[in-house]
């Protein structure tokens, strides 16, 4: 099989790939950093791939032998029009535990004041006891999370060492402690905090009437995807007081434009999109494609398998 590997690999990793599938296999690896606006001939032959190629290279059906995909991230919503014939698989959980870390940590950073310690670390400015007024817990807040997948479950889990109570948002799933928009808007109002893990699949989930719905004086935080929330609502809600704080690890959009009012909000936590981030990121998407692509040829059930027109 032809094998193309988009994600790019530090040698060491490109050698287990090739130790692993060497031997039988064609592989090609992309070593440029800058992404070739038409599709190579290595991606056009592939029948595995391991990453996720620009849009523009799967029109007209230019990945017809495909048969094997093992995306690089969790989230997929820029594929969801993309018609292959092949299994294709995220990463599964493994974003989960660093995602929900980043976001629990920046709840932690806005009550805690750090965001503002920090600046005023740079500024060589000494405030002290003022500021430990304005200081507040994570210890028993009431925090809904919205989604009950890999991140949804991680993030309770770490909740629960801080002693806050949390209650997960799923239509369907067992793991849920909320099953309807109804229910959830019952509860809002006297919720402390509530953190959306949701994929861009929910659509715009957190709209206006929700956010107007939580409770005053409330934080959100976002670590799903930044379409699933309206952000103008959101941020006419902080900058009239109505809301606490945010802490968004995704906007709207991606980069985050430098007009955006949130660069400048001193309520708001931007953590970038580095959620998922760990300095072996890349070594487990290689032991993951490695792992799965072997299970696929040997015909057993792949890992994460998810449909990219549901987008889960």
């Amino acid at each position: 099989m032809n094998i193309y590997i988009h994600t790019l690999l530090d040698p060491a990793l490109s050698a287990n790939i090739t130790g692993a599938f060497g031997q039988h296999h064609r592989i090609t690896f992309r070593t440029e950093q800058a992404v070739q606006q038409s599709a190579p001939v290595s991606f056009l032959e592939a029948d595995a791939i391991l990453g996720n190629p620009p849009l523009a290279w799967f029109e007209n059906a230019q990945a017809r032998n495909l048969k094997f995909w093992q995306l690089d991230s969790a989230g997929f919503d820029q594929y969801r029009q993309v018609d292959v014939n092949a299994k294709v698989a995220n990463m599964g959980d493994w974003f989960a535990r660093p995602c929900a870390e980043t976001i629990v940590g920046g709840i932690l950073a806005l009550y805690r004041g750090l965001n503002k310690l920090a600046v005023l670390q740079k500024e060589k400015k000494w405030v002290g006891t003022p500021i430990r007024e304005e200081l507040g817990l994570l210890y028993r807040k009431d925090v809904v999370v919205l989604g009950s997948g890999t991140i949804g479950l991680a993030v309770r889990a770490i909740l629960a060492g801080f002693g806050a109570n949390s209650k997960l948002v799923a239509r369907s799933s067992p793991e849920a402690d909320i099953h309807s928009r109804e229910a959830l808007f019952e509860v809002l109002p006297s919720t402390d905090i509530v953190i959306s893990t949701l994929p861009g699949a929910a659509g715009k989930y957190v709209d206006e009437d929700f956010l107007k719905a939580m409770k005053k004086g409330s934080v959100y935080a976002n670590v799903g995807r930044g379409s699933t929330t309206d952000e103008q609502a959101l941020i006419g809600l902080l900058k009239s007081g109505d809301l606490a704080g945010a802490v968004l690890d995704v906007t709207e959009k991606e980069p985050l434009p430098s007009e955006s009012p949130l660069w400048e909000m001193d309520n708001v936590i931007l953590t970038q999109h580095s959620g998922g981030g760990q300095a072996n990121e890349d070594a487990g998407k290689a032991a993951n494609f490695i792992e799965n692509f072997s299970r696929f040829l040997e015909g057993e059930k792949i890992l994460f398998e998810v449909s990219l027109s549901r987008g889960y």
